[in-house]
Order: structure tokens, then sequence, then C-alpha cells
């Protein structure tokens, strides 16, 4: 090591233990100075012995408590408690050690009593005026450039978030506020509580701040939109700290200043799941996932993996988004046991091969077209990917002993009015039924709209909000169910320890959220004005869209399960003979191309589908149903 190096990391510290020494020996002075002067009839007395004996003893004391790992410039209440150790163990050390010496000869008994409080004084005081002055001229170094933050929250979030801020020379916290009766008046830091979040805008303008920080982390959704709107009414910049499941699932650190993202305002409560029976179910088993490239295949792949997956399989046909997640896999996850498939799910050679050599025991298929206006033009893609594809999967399934099939479908499939909702409904009645055929258990999980995945509403808002407008938005009353991707797959976990085979789940979604509305929070959250900066402009329901969605048909049944936000429809069964029979038709129209008799197909299975078109197809072949409306 160099000298210069030498003596920047040797020199302030060796500085910090010849103070706090010379202090020791001080503090020894003055005490036996002030108990002398209290009767001066005495004769005061020092021996030879005294300052070595307190220098050697209290300095033990000092490291033995780690005095030294405090930082002067971030000195605060825990290093004055270890001082006050500190000084309180150094005392009985030197009165041990002068009693053996020679028994407290001319050493006043006050002394125990008055060394201490001086020399916690001499030790504390000086590192609190450092502090002091090295903040003080911190800020007027920034004072130039200096934001002036009003904080949001007055709990332990907004209290920690205060302290990083006053040690920033770039803020200056100007206060809290908050909506708590006892918080009125009180002070934090030495900083005012000024008054409830309903007066942000007129506290704002009395503060002059520049800047808003929402310290809310366990605010629900509700709250945090109307806190957003209040903000945004001030026509300031706002920022967040992250919320607490975000902290604890390792996705943001504590206190990180973030852009409020339109997860916070739209996410819901969290869903308690079984997490012991869900690491009982994954942990230690091999484990297979189709579409594992997807924005929940991904998902699904990463948490697998977190819950301790013997071995793991990702099957995905686009070549880069199959080299992302397993480069991601191998770099997080580098002791479990992967291999990347690249292929459609739809290729019986190569997923009766993969199946073989893989061997899972648990199945999560979410391999499917999506894309609800593409496909609706696309009938022969969407039936050969999402049913004839899904259909191949769960059969090599059951050949393969596999024990779960976790087949992922969408609300769309619920009365389905699109091509993507009905091809997801076939390939549901396909895994429902095929169940009591099968020793695998066959379970499908039904969700909506998930928040920020691949050719989404929120991605397609991002950027065209980005690009300045207009925002689209098909119709002004169309409504969805949103949930982020970490969530939905959380629920296909526990589908998979929850089913005895044929079921499906759903989620209580809590509310359905208007696209217009969160069209307006997402230009808000942007900086901009919704309307004026940036124009929303309706074009009008595409073919099969519907202004609103649903989870459940209506004669099926649901019923509540262990899981309060859980819920299970009732399963319902078709003519296998009859179903299997229009499913081999349906692949015979596929291989040929002839869309026209695959809509017949399509009609055949689903009587209650309607076309776009005005044309029905003829000569339907219904499937014989207990009861009416879907076919089955």
């Amino acid at each position: 090591m160099s000298l210069r190096k030498l003596v920047a990391v040797v020199h302030p510290r060796m500085a910090v233990i010849g103070h706090d020494l010379a202090m020791a020996a001080l503090a020894w002075l003055i005490a036996k100075w002030l108990r002398y002067t209290v009767r001066p009839e005495d004769i005061i007395q020092f021996r030879w012995f005294e300052l070595p004996v307190v220098l050697v003893a209290q300095g033990a004391i000092f490291r033995w408590t780690g005095l030294y790992r405090g930082v002067w410039r971030f000195a605060s209440l825990p290093d004055l408690w270890n001082i006050i150790r500190a000084v309180a163990l150094g005392s009985i050390a030197i009165w041990l050690a002068l009693s053996m010496f020679n028994r407290l000869d001319g050493v006043p008994r006050s002394m125990l009593v008055l060394y201490p409080v001086v020399l916690a004084v001499g030790l504390g005081a000086p590192r609190l005026l450092y502090r002091y002055w090295k903040d003080s001229r911190v800020g007027l170094a920034g004072s130039a450039t200096v934001r002036r933050v009003l904080i949001i929250g007055a709990d332990r979030a907004g209290e920690a978030l205060s302290r990083d801020l006053q040690r920033d020379s770039a803020y200056s916290v100007v206060g809290f506020l908050d909506d708590r009766p006892a918080m009125g008046g009180a002070s934090i830091n030495g900083l005012p509580v000024l008054g409830h979040t309903a007066r942000l805008a007129d506290i704002a303008r009395e503060t002059a701040a520049d800047m808003l920080l929402i310290a809310l982390p366990e605010a629900k959704a509700g709250e945090m939109r109307v806190i957003v709107a209040a903000c945004a009414a001030t026509d300031l910049p706002y920022r967040t700290i992250p919320r607490l499941e975000d902290v604890v699932a390792g996705r943001a650190q504590v206190n990180e200043i973030k852009e409020v993202a339109i997860e916070d305002l739209l996410g819901r409560e969290t869903v308690e799941l079984d997490w012991t029976a869900i690491r009982e179910a994954i942990s230690g088993h091999r484990v297979l996932v189709t579409g594992g490239g997807g924005s929940i295949g991904s998902e699904l792949c990463r948490q697998v993996a977190r819950l301790g997956a013997a071995a793991l399989t990702v099957v995905d046909h686009s070549e880069f988004n199959l080299y992302r997640i397993t480069r991601e896999l191998r770099q997080h996850f580098p002791d479990l046991i992967l291999d990347g498939v690249l292929g459609s799910c739809g290729d019986e050679v190569l997923m009766r091969r993969t199946l073989a050599a893989a061997k899972p025991q648990v199945v999560f298929h979410a391999a499917a077209y999506k894309h609800v206006p593409l496909l609706q033009d696309q009938l022969r893609a969407a039936f050969r990917n999402n049913v004839l594809g899904t259909r191949t999967v769960a059969d090599l399934a059951n050949e393969a002993g596999v024990d779960a099939f976790v087949m992922i479908s969408t609300d769309k499939a619920v009365n389905p009015t699109s091509v993507m909702g009905a091809c997801k409904r076939i390939a549901e009645i396909w895994c429902q039924n095929l169940d009591a055929h099968a020793r695998t258990r066959y379970m499908t999980v039904r969700f909506g709209n998930v928040l920020d995945s691949a050719g989404s509403v929120v991605p397609l808002f991002r950027q065209q909000i980005r690009e300045g407008g207009p925002v689209t938005v098909t119709h002004p009353e169309i409504s969805r169910y949103f949930m982020t991707i970490p969530e939905a797959c959380q629920l296909i976990l526990q589908a998979a320890t929850l089913g005895s085979g044929g079921e499906i789940y759903a989620l209580d979604m809590g509310e359905p959220i208007k696209i217009r509305d969160l069209a307006e929070q997402m230009i808000r959250l942007a900086g901009k004005k919704p309307g004026t900066e940036i124009p929303i402009v309706y074009t009008g329901l595409r073919p099969g869209e519907k202004l609103f969605e649903e989870l459940f048909h209506p004669q099926e049944h649901y019923s509540a399960t262990a899981h309060s936000k859980i819920f299970l429809a009732q399963h319902r069964e078709v003519s296998w003979d009859l179903l299997q029979g229009l499913l081999r038709k349906a692949d015979g129209v596929v291989s040929v191309g002839d869309d026209t008799e695959l809509r017949r197909c399509v009609s055949s299975l689903l009587p209650s589908f309607r076309w776009s078109e005005t044309t029905q197809p003829d000569n339907v072949v219904s499937i014989r149903r207990q009861e009416s409306g879907e076919g089955k």
C-alpha cells in the first residue's frame, strides 16, 4: 500500500482513537477537579499510574464495544447509545483495575458517577457537532440546485426517507403531510407535519415545494389513486417509494425513489396463497413450461426456479424469447437443471420426444396466441395453436405419465365473442373432459388482462404517450379486469396444488377498470394533461371485442374454494366420443386449409358463438349438453 493510501485509510481512524483517549484522560481530570471543587477542604491527589490505567482500561472497552466502527459524518442515536455503553463499562473496568492496583487510594467513590457523565459528553458532543457542521456545509454547497421536497406520509417509511434526504445535498425536506389526526402539529426529525393531504395544493404552494415524495408503501391502490390525483393537480413532479411486497420480493430497495407506476394505481390486495402447498408441489419436482419465453411463461419459469424445482424444461417457438429466458435462469439459478427446447407445442414428434426426455411431473401450458383483433381474421392459425396445440400437449402429457397439467386460459373464453376466446374455450372443454379419461390431473386457470404483458394495452398506451398521442381507446365505457404478472403466475401455481382434475379456477379480480380511466392515469403519470396535451380518441369496438369481460359462464355455477379470492367452476361433461370426432374432423380441415369448413367445426363445438359477419355457416352439428347456451 502506498503512503498516500495509508494516510487516507489510517490517519482518520487514528485521529478518532487519539481524540477519544484524550477525552478519557480529560474527563478523568475534570471529574476529579469537580469532586474536589465541591469539597475544597480535601486535598486533591493524583497518582502517577492513574491516567495510564484509565487509558488502557477505557481504550480496551472502546475497542471491545466497536466504538470506532461508527462514522462521525453519520452519527445518530445508535452511536450515542454505544457511547453510553462504552463509558459505563469503562468506568467499571477502571474501578476494578484501580481496586486491584492500590485499593482506590486517592480516588473518591463519587468519581464512578462523575467520570462517565463527563466522558459521555466529551465523546458525544464532538460527533454530533461534526455531523451538524458537515450537513450545513453540504446544504450551503448545494443551495444553488437544492430541491425543496414535501413528503406525503409521516410513518416509518417517511421518517427514514427524510433522514436519507437530509444527507443529500440535492434535496431539502420542508415537512410532511399525513391524514392521521394524532400526527397534527407533530415534528419528525425536526421537521413539521404540516397538515392533511386534502390541503396538498395549498401547503405545497405555501412551502414553495419543488417536488412531492409519496412515502406510503402499504397504501392500497384506491388510496394511491386519490393521492396521485392530488399530486397531479399541483403540477409538481412527484415520485414514490416501492410497495412493501416489491421490497420483500427483492424487486426493489427500501427508500428507493421511483416513478409512480400504473401497477401502483391498479394493483389490488395481495391474494394470500398456500405457499407451503405450492412449495411441496414444485420443490424437488421436474417441471415443463410451454410458451416459457412469453410474459406469463417466463414469470412462471422464474417462480418455479425460485421454489426449488429439480429440473425445468422450457419450450418456446420464439428463438429470441427462449434464448433470453434460459440465459436469465442460468445466471440466477446456476444449480437448476435447465433445458430449452425450440419449437411449437403443436409439433407432436417434438413434444413426445421432449416429454420422454424430461419426464416432467408438472406441465404448465402457457403457449397460445392471444391478440384478439389480430386473430379475428386468422381462424386457422388460432385454432391450430390454441386448440390443436393444447390437445397435442395434453394428450402426450397423459401418455408420458405427468401428474398435473395446468392450462392457462382467459376471461375471453367465457361467452366468447372473438376467435381467440372461442379457441381458448374449446381448449378448456378438451382439458376438462380429457381428465375423466386420463391418469393426469387437468386443471384450467382463468384470469383477465395482465399489466405490461407483451402486446397488451399498457405498452401500447405508453408508446402512444411517448409519441405525443393520440391515445386510442375503442369505447368510452369499455372495461377490463387487470392483475400483475407475478400475481397471475402465483394463481397458476396454486391451481396445481388445489385441483383433483377437471376444474376451472378463476381469481376474484375485484372491480373492473375502465380503459378510459387507465389511459388518463397513464397520461398524468407521464406528466401530461389528458385531453389537452395528449388527446384521447375513441375508435369504436373492434370485431369480436366486448364492452366488459366475465370470469364465469352464468351456468357454470361457480363456488368458493379454501382461498377467499379463488373460485371454482363446476365440471361440465361433454359427449366424449362426439368431442373427439369433432376435433379429429377439425384437425383434418386445418391440414387442408378449408376455412369455411373450419368455421362450421367451431360452430359445432360452440353453438352459442356468433361470428362477426352476418353469414353463418350451414349444416351446423351441435354438441348436445344438459344446459342451453354454449356448446360442449
